[in-house]
């Protein structure tokens, strides 16, 4: 069984733990094994996100199973507020999960929770030499996501789609990493790219 833990807050970016947690969700109903998901936060307080989405905490850092997998994202609050809350700082230093996983800026708080410190990450393009200036960590700029040990951070946004269907193949097998994908229909094609297809004509 495994527990996925994905931190919320105050204007977290939406699709920074939204991606993650229907590759989760999608992988615990094709395993049919226990795996659970949970949102948690500082409190069970309703959290607004950086779009306006209004989220519920399902439990709180004090309380919450023992979690295999933290999710920490990014988004204005992961930058600039969450890093100064040493009560979710020192929580992520000490959840003791096995794998952490940072999404887009959401590397900033695992920065400031000593989390990233000698070691390689991605984080959102508009933000890397940021980071990179405050030292102690190395920014990996032409990789979607980077594994370092049992730290997977990845960058911006859909990024963090990516990385999880990678933890989730890494953990029970790339077979079903290609299930959980064919499951949430994930195979990306946006338009307005260079080799962008003409979309389909209905008739009638």
């Amino acid at each position: 069984m495994t527990t996925y833990g994905l931190l919320v807050f105050d204007e977290v970016e939406e699709l920074d733990f939204v991606g993650p947690w229907e590759v989760f969700t999608a992988s615990a109903l094709v395993r049919a094994a226990g795996d659970t998901a949970v949102l948690v936060a500082e409190s069970l307080d309703p959290v607004r996100c950086a779009k306006g989405l209004r989220v519920l905490p399902d439990r709180t850092l004090a309380d919450h199973p023992p979690l295999d997998v933290l999710v920490v994202p990014g988004g204005r609050g992961a930058r600039l507020v969450q890093t100064r809350n040493p009560v979710v700082t020192d929580w992520i230093a000490g959840t003791g999960a096995r794998w952490v996983v940072g999404v887009c800026t959401g590397a900033f708080l695992l920065h400031a929770a000593g989390v990233t410190r000698g070691r390689r990450v991605a984080t959102h393009w508009q933000h890397e030499q940021e980071l990179e200036d405050l030292g102690g960590v190395t920014v990996v700029r032409d990789a979607r996501y980077v594994v370092d040990g049992t730290l997977l951070t990845s960058q911006g946004v859909s990024a963090g789609i990516d990385s999880a269907l990678w933890l989730v193949g890494h953990l029970h097998g790339r077979d079903h990493a290609r299930e959980v994908r064919r499951t949430i229909q994930y195979d990306p094609s946006p338009p307005y790219t260079a080799d962008e297809p003409l979309p389909a004509r209905l008739s009638g």
